[in-house]
C-alpha cells in the first residue's frame, strides 16, 4: 500500500505529534500574518483615498514602512511553510510597488 494512504495506520510517536503541532503553529501564524498584511494595506489605501494634509508625506511614509514590515514578515512565514511563489501573492493582495521596494529595509528606530 502507498505510504500516503497508510498514514492512519502509522504509530503515533513523539516526533509525529511534534511535527503535527509545528505544522499547525506555522499555519496559524501564516494566517495571522496574512491578516496583518491585509490590514496594513487597507490602512494605506484608505489614507491614499483621503484628503491631503500638511504632514501627509511623513504619515504616508510611515504607513508604507508598516506595510513593508508586515509583507516582509509574511514572506518569511510563507518560506517557513514551504511556499516560494510570490507572483500570485503580490497580485492577489495588490501589494503596491512602493511597498515592495521597502521590504527588508532596516530603518533607524525613532526615539
Amino acid at each position: 500500500m502507498p505510504q500516503s494512504f497508510s498514514t492512519g495506520l502509522m504509530r503515533e510517536t513523539g516526533w509525529n505529534v511534534l511535527d503535527y503541532e509545528l505544522r499547525e503553529q506555522k499555519a496559524q501564524t501564516l494566517g495571522a500574518v496574512a491578516r496583518q498584511v491585509e490590514q496594513a494595506l487597507a490602512v494605506l489605501r484608505a489614507f491614499d483615498a483621503g484628503d491631503p494634509g500638511s504632514d501627509r508625506e511623513d504619515r504616508r511614509s510611515a504607513l508604507l514602512d508598516e506595510a513593508a514590515d508586515r509583507v516582509w514578515a509574511f514572506m518569511i512565514q510563507r518560506e517557513l511553510c514551504g511556499f516560494r511563489n510570490w507572483e500570485a501573492v503580490v497580485r492577489d493582495y495588490r501589494i503596491p510597488r512602493e511597498v515592495l521596494n521597502r521590504v527588508g529595509q532596516v530603518r533607524p528606530k525613532a526615539d
